[in-house]
């Protein structure tokens, strides 16, 4: 039930973007400019958008921050759903990173339809602001921001920086999400944009279920991350910043992004993660992960006591 410190540990969708700004807006090549500005656009014209909920809260924190961070899977003719629900917490005077993972099938209310069902349902019912609010009743705390990337961009971004590299730890047989019939040897593979989305949507083949795919996208947004040497040039950059204005949207506008990228970097220096717990149960034959009011009011104080924190010794365990 105890938290994991992972020191230097880069595991979320988020720092795959303030890695990606820090670069631009910390560059002092040639064309950083040229590039600071098309980054400047890319947000402002195609990834930001308001978020009823959280318009009139923007600004109000100015030490600690909640980010909701969701991977959602939207397809053409398909609303999608949540299928990575992360809440992320930066806090500047710590110097650390707290991430929450909540599984998509924890039973809880959704607010705004008045009845429970699995948390990944909001988004899917009534988008952004649906899936803010449920999670912000699950926590029972407030978030600042959320930042939402469709996964079917994950494969043109892996393709976008050359490849990644992962350490599966099981070997497994495609059944149709990649390639049928495709194998993903055990040991350290490489794997390209569309070998990747089948990396990570991979569940039935892994006895471990959903807590095993949030290993593989753990894993592989790790090795997107610790890739950033590879991605110092003009045209590997501008794809990048394609990739990223189809298929991410977040309310934080460019000079929020800008004063996050720059004065909570060091939160990188200490990051603790961890994964709500429950007890798996089946409700009219559908499966769901019930958690206990104990669990929930874990999550609240662990939330609570890290932004309060003001030195690592304050920090939840």
């Amino acid at each position: 039930m105890s938290t994991k410190k992972e020191k230097h540990k880069k595991t979320t969708f988020f720092k795959i973007i303030l890695i990606v700004f820090l670069l631009l807006l910390t560059g002092t090549s040639t064309y950083a400019y040229s590039l600071y500005n098309t980054t400047k656009q890319t947000i402002n014209n195609r990834m930001h958008e308001t978020s009823s909920v959280l318009s009139d809260r923007k600004g109000e924190n100015k030490g600690s921050i909640n980010i909701l961070l969701l991977g959602v899977d939207e397809r053409p003719g398909d609303p999608g759903r949540s299928d990575t629900l992360m809440v992320l917490s930066l806090n500047p005077k710590t110097e650390s990173i707290q991430t929450i993972s909540i599984p998509r099938d924890t039973y809880t209310q959704i607010i705004g339809k008045g009845y429970k069902t699995k948390i990944n349902h909001a988004y899917a019912f009534g988008g952004i602001d649906m899936a803010v609010a449920t999670v912000e009743n699950f926590i029972n705390a407030k978030l600042d921001y959320y930042v939402k990337v469709n996964m079917e961009g994950l494969s043109d971004l892996v393709d976008a920086i050359g490849g990644i590299k992962v350490d599966n730890d099981l070997k497994w047989v495609d059944t149709g999400t990649y390639k049928k019939g495709y194998v993903y040897e055990k040991g350290k593979i490489h794997l390209n944009g569309p070998q990747t989305l089948g990396y990570v949507r991979m569940r039935h083949e892994d006895p471990r279920g959903d807590f095993g795919r949030n290993k593989r996208q753990r894993e592989v947004i790790e090795a997107i991350v610790n890739s950033k040497d590879n991605i110092l040039s003009v045209t590997r950059m501008n794809k990048i910043l394609n990739v990223l204005g189809d298929n991410v949207r977040t309310n934080a506008t460019f000079e929020e992004i800008k004063y996050i990228a720059l004065n909570y970097k060091d939160c990188r220096k200490n990051s603790n993660s961890y994964e709500v717990k429950g007890e798996g149960t089946r409700i009219n034959g559908t499966y769901y992960l019930k958690i206990s009011e104990e669990e929930q009011q874990k999550l609240h104080e662990m939330i609570v006591s890290f932004n309060k924190a003001t030195s690592e010794k304050d920090l939840p365990l």
